[in-house]
């Protein structure tokens, strides 16, 4: 697959976007219910308010350049292009999802597209792609490796270990950090004396911020700091400011959020300001609710057959746990 370059046509490119983000925003309302009616395992943690980041940033990236995401990753894998169908039954526990069942939620990836994997741990993403990024600077290839992680991330050693060490190596690692304001249930500014920026200077690394609700903002941004990576093969340290709608996790009150936050949040959908970009480049409105359709109709399609796919079989339960023959000693 050919590398993506910078568009001739800005309408072209929003459209793209906007339905990367209308796949995510349509599957996690559907998680969100279907977690309501106690059909997903485990904990589910959503990124709605927070699409246009993965959307905008996957409309640069190609199959051999790799994501690390974290918890809240339904949206970074979704706009990698894993597939629907596999997704929900790998959320739903069910044989056929991309890592068997075994994953769920807070484990998805799909390595055959370069979806490392989300993390449970927090900022854990960053030595994996750090390391991602120094094989593939080894291949040549330009390639790119993207972390995807939260405000909350920033105070975790790991975060200050891969800086430099991306720095010093001149990996190419895109460090997305998606500033929600929140550290799990605490304000980040209430935990954190450094800004991001700061810190990017302190490591000497190139670094951009962006309405990270804005697709527009977030596409010219991220065309930026791409094209600047593959031509130089540098990190690059991308901060976008946007919402996080739902709690920490699936279940939270969010009764520690200040009154008319919320207000606010609804006045920031990178949905609606999405619609807005689009009707100003000059698309039609027809074209906005026949993506939304297709879009509808493809996620149905996809939970139907999730939901249609076997559980998997006890008889595997050790499966993948250790290496096949292992190890022989004498």
């Amino acid at each position: 697959m050919s590398r993506k370059t910078a568009p001739n046509n800005p309408a072209e490119a929003l459209k793209s976007i906007y339905r990367r983000a209308m796949i995510i925003r349509e599957a996690e309302k559907t998680l969100q219910q279907l977690f309501v009616d106690g059909k997903v395992p485990g904990f589910l943690h959503l990124s709605i308010g927070q699409e246009a980041v993965a959307s905008a940033i996957s409309e640069f990236l190609t199959p051999g350049d790799t994501v690390s995401s974290n918890h809240r990753g339904h949206g970074h894998t979704l706009a990698k292009g894993v597939d629907l169908t596999g997704f929900f039954a790998e959320i739903l526990g069910r044989a056929t999802g991309i890592c068997g069942g075994r994953g769920g939620s807070m484990h998805v990836a799909d390595l055959r597209l370069g979806m490392l994997g989300a993390n449970g741990i927090v900022a854990a993403g960053l030595p994996i792609t750090t390391g991602s990024a120094l094989a593939l600077k080894g291949r040549g290839k330009g390639e790119i490796a993207v972390v995807y992680f939260g405000d909350g991330a920033l105070a975790e050693g790991l975060v200050h270990e891969c800086l430099n060490i991306a720095s010093l190596w001149s990996l190419p690692v895109l460090f997305c950090c998606e500033n929600n304001g929140w550290s799990e249930f605490s304000p980040t500014e209430k935990q954190l004396a450094v800004k991001l920026k700061d810190l990017a200077a302190a490591f000497g690394i190139a670094y951009a911020e962006a309405d990270g609700n804005d697709m527009l903002a977030m596409h010219d941004v991220a065309r930026d700091a791409i094209g600047r990576m593959r031509a130089g093969c540098i990190p690059h340290i991308l901060e976008c400011h946007t919402t996080r709608v739902r709690g920490h996790y699936e279940g939270d009150r969010q009764d520690y959020r200040p009154e008319g936050e919320a207000d606010e949040m609804s006045a920031r959908d990178p949905v609606a300001i999405g619609r807005r970009r689009l009707a100003e480049a000059g698309v039609e409105g027809d074209w906005i609710e026949t993506t939304d359709a297709e879009v509808k109709a493809a996620n149905a399609a996809a939970l139907e057959a999730a939901l249609a796919a076997p559980l998997p079989d006890a008889a595997t339960l050790l499966a993948d746990v250790y290496t096949e023959g292992g190890l022989r000693h004498g």
